[in-house]
């Protein structure tokens, strides 16, 4: 990790594999001494009952820079709960799960509409966002990291890189990225990034001009990963979408909030896969469909709030200019391909495309259509706020839920 170049707007750190991973590792027990770190782990209870998830916690037992793990764990009911009790069992880390689903944390949620501070759209985002809240009632960490529960390729020096710039105090950082190639099975994988957010972020300059935002997006190698960290004092002023716009948010949280000097990301891995979501071309509500519609939403927001106004005909033009674009890049793509031995499948690519290029118009459309819709769960500044005592309930809901033994 000792190269260390400027890519626009973010510092990118490289694994050249200088530092062997036992001394990082050494390295990083004693930065956890100074700097405790929470990892947060948003599940789905699906997600126990596969393997990937089974390999992270064999890893995650080897680590002893964690202080505190977090668990949000979704979609379960009272005997599902119990079984992750048992699952979680063996990691040697101090571990709280989040039963989001449980009488405490509805309870919880319950108080929280009542003011209107609640989120509305069960998901990722609502699972990490409760997350954060416990986190800083804990009141225990200085470091969090987040990475999700279905890497297939997981091993623990993905979370040593992840979390290094970070613990490190003589780092000035205060968010990280990971970034990662997309290849596994002999294929090039990340259609969305590659297919829609590269693409896209070049249109939005050609359509609109240049801007400093779009810019800083274009310097993430993978803005679309699921794996991030950031000093724990930023928790109480993010606000993050509850649908898949949640990683492109927490960028454009990190910008709003952050130097330029504070942001890096790190080649964490040179291998990397996870589960694959379906195009699903037939319904808009599913896959990458849905996620393509809740990104460029996302980007939509972010570019209005700096100032930018957008009408039909500018979402019409830039779709036609995102598509040129984009063909061009699978172009590109499959060239890149065939030199190193990669299939490519040109007629799916175009597909994905053809899909994205109308999302791109249709989440235009609901952006003009819906202008007071709120794109972000509140912060935990505003919570806190409103009702002082509700990250103690919080930390006391969870306590109790875990407390009690599985029979």
């Amino acid at each position: 990790m000792s190269d260390f170049q400027q890519s626009g707007s973010v510092a990118t750190l490289h694994n050249l594999g200088t530092i062997a991973p036992e001394e990082m590792e050494r390295q990083l027990n004693l930065f956890a001494g100074r700097r405790k770190i929470t990892l947060i782990l948003p599940s789905l209870f699906s997600e126990l009952e596969a393997p990937a998830l089974g390999q992270i916690v064999d890893e995650l037992c080897k680590v002893g820079y964690i202080n505190h793990i977090v668990i949000g764990l979704d979609r379960a009911d009272e005997s599902q709960f119990r079984f992750a009790q048992d699952y979680f069992a063996r990691l040697p880390q101090q571990h709280s799960i989040l039963w989001n689903d449980g009488p405490r944390l509805k309870a919880v949620q319950e108080r929280l509409a009542s003011l209107g501070l609640a989120p509305e759209e069960p998901g990722k985002g609502r699972n990490v966002w409760y997350c954060m809240g416990y986190t800083l009632a804990c009141q225990d960490s200085d470091v969090v990291a987040l990475h999700d529960c279905d890497i297939t390729t997981y091993s623990c020096e993905m979370l040593m890189r992840l979390v290094y710039p970070l613990a490190n105090p003589s780092f000035p950082y205060q968010f990280c990225k990971g970034y990662y190639p997309r290849i596994a099975d002999g294929k090039l994988n990340g259609r969305v990034s590659r297919l829609l957010i590269a693409p896209l972020l070049q249109a939005l300059q050609r359509t609109f001009g240049h801007s400093d935002y779009v810019e800083y997006l274009q310097a993430f190698r993978y803005p679309l990963a699921g794996e991030f960290a950031m000093r724990t004092s930023i928790l109480p002023d993010i606000r993050i979408p509850s649908d898949w716009g949640l990683e492109i948010g927490v960028l454009s949280e990190v910008w709003r909030n952050l130097g330029r000097h504070s942001v890096c990301q790190v080649d964490i891995c040179d291998r990397y896969d996870h589960k694959h979501q379906p195009l699903s071309a037939e319904d808009a509500a599913r896959g990458l469909s849905r996620m393509s519609i809740d990104i460029s939403k996302a980007i939509f927001r972010k570019l209005a709030t700096d100032g930018m106004v957008f009408s039909q005909e500018h979402f019409r033009t830039l779709k036609a200019t995102y598509y040129r674009l984009a063909l061009d890049l699978i172009e590109r793509y499959y060239n890149d391909a065939i030199m190193n031995g990669l299939h490519v499948d040109r007629h799916k690519e175009e597909k994905a495309v053809e899909l994205f290029a109308a999302n791109i118009v249709e989440a235009g459309h609901t952006f003009l259509e819906h202008p007071m819709e709120t794109p972000f769960i509140a912060n935990w500044s505003r919570v806190q706020s409103a009702d002082p005592d509700v990250l103690r309930l919080l930390r006391e809901s969870v306590i109790a839920d875990n407390a009690e033994v599985p029979s």
